[in-house]
């Protein structure tokens, strides 16, 4: 079993998703729904350049009438899920892509001022984050987010060392790196997360703790930790090593290095700096719904997620935004592509989202939801039998050699229905 299956960030993947027929409009799919706590997440589909390992849903060099027709698009969408959900309240909320901040400053004004105006977004009173670059970091960019009440940028730096940036074909200098971190400190936002990458080509343990260490420099209030994959479709997808051994090695320096530093480990990817929990209304993915508003963002109900069209090859991403540009407002009324989850499939995703964090699956809480012991549910004796997991009467957990496998526990859990959507799934 490799130890870099794959990346589970949700269940199931959209490459599970298929067109829904018919297309059931958005009031009957949200009916019944809870709608108090949502998750809002804003989808930006532009960057400046494609990075080697990069699989997301995105385009580069997106001119500036394609991103005044997208806010457009963004517009009129807001407006038919405002109309078909206008009792939903939000708890936290997001901006991904692609890079939100290829946007100028006017066009992320534009981007808060629609969510506000139509969905009722109060970004002042919620976490809010927003994922940034260091092409795009810019201070006149950063006032914006700043003054919208955004509490936590993210920016992938992936290495400090420009040689081995430019292996993982991110070509990017230090010097614009640290311009970027200290416009970021600079704007006050309270969280800064940084996003580094292990397993690069020629990488060592001495370079990436040098990586670490000036990233530990800035003292991030969070730390992502990411295993370069090659994933077809991708700048690096033709270039094929099994280097397992070697990213075990660094994710376990790199891990060992933060919890010396002062960090907590929350997943695999995720460290942080010891902090009071937040106030207010928390979002719980394995409970709560998410809007999404954009050609690649998700949507969550308890049984239906749903989306657009998914691709990751250049030519079919730009087909599915230059639809998405043109369509009417009453097309935003429907969901159209999605999965929808049984009760097994339920019981799944909530295993899946719970176990792959350090504080683990708690057991009664699963038991008042779905009525059974998870472990009733679910054969997970293969991996106690690795020693990769910890029982107890309250609480399963994986342990730290356990969570280093996270990416093949993850993906080992998935339901065979899903596994088929997703093996016949075309990602040309």
């Amino acid at each position: 079993m490799t130890p870099y299956e794959g990346y589970v960030y949700a269940y199931p993947h959209k490459t599970a998703y298929r067109p829904l027929e018919p297309r059931p409009p958005l009031r009957e799919v949200w009916a019944g729904e809870r709608t108090e706590a949502l998750f809002l997440y804003l989808h930006i589909p532009f960057c400046e350049m494609r990075c080697g390992f990069c699989n997301l849903f995105t385009r580069t060099g997106a001119p500036e009438h394609l991103v005044a027709a997208y806010l457009d698009a963004l517009e009129r969408q807001a407006s038919a899920i405002r109309e078909a959900i206008p009792e939903a309240r939000f708890a936290t909320a997001a901006i991904g892509g692609g890079t939100p901040t290829y946007l100028s400053a006017a066009e992320l004004t534009r981007l808060f001022d629609l969510a506000e105006r139509i969905l009722g977004a109060d970004f002042q009173a919620i976490p809010l984050g927003v994922e940034t670059s260091p092409a795009t970091a810019t201070p006149d960019r950063l006032a914006v987010l700043a003054s919208r009440g955004v509490t936590r940028l993210s920016i992938g730096v992936q290495s400090f060392i420009d040689a081995e940036a430019r292996a993982a074909v991110r070509p990017q200098r230090r010097a614009e790196v640290e311009r970027a971190l200290a416009a970021i400190r600079a704007s006050g936002v309270p969280t800064l997360n940084m996003d580094l990458i292990y397993g690069i080509d020629g990488q060592t343990e001495t370079s990436w703790r040098y990586s670490l260490d000036a990233a530990l420099a800035w003292q991030p209030e969070e730390l992502y930790l990411y295993p370069l994959y090659v994933r077809p479709l991708t700048g690096l997808g033709l270039r094929r090593r099994d280097w397992d051994d070697q990213r075990l090695a660094l994710y376990r320096a790199g891990r060992d290095h933060l919890l010396a530093a002062g960090y907590e480990q929350v997943s695999m990817r995720m460290f942080r700096l010891p902090a009071d929990a937040p106030a207010g209304v928390e979002y719980c993915c394995q409970r709560d719904g998410m809007i999404g508003l954009g050609c690649g963002a998700r949507s969550y109900t308890s049984r239906l997620h749903y989306s657009f069209e998914y691709a990751v090859a250049v030519r079919h991403v730009r087909a599915i935004i230059d639809d998405y540009v043109r369509l009417p407002q009453e097309s935003f009324a429907h969901a159209n592509v999605g999965f929808e989850l049984d009760g097994p499939e339920r019981r799944r995703r909530h295993l899946l989202q719970s176990l792959l964090q350090v504080e683990g699956l708690d057991r009664p809480a699963y038991k008042e939801r779905f009525g059974a012991d998870v472990l009733d549910d679910f054969d997970l004796s293969g991996f106690a039998d690795r020693a990769w997991l910890e029982s107890a009467a309250e609480r399963i957990r994986l342990n730290p050699e356990g969570l280093a496998h996270s990416d093949a526990i993850g993906p080992a859990l998935f339901s065979a229905r899903v596994r088929e959507l997703m093996d016949s799934y075309d990602q040309r």
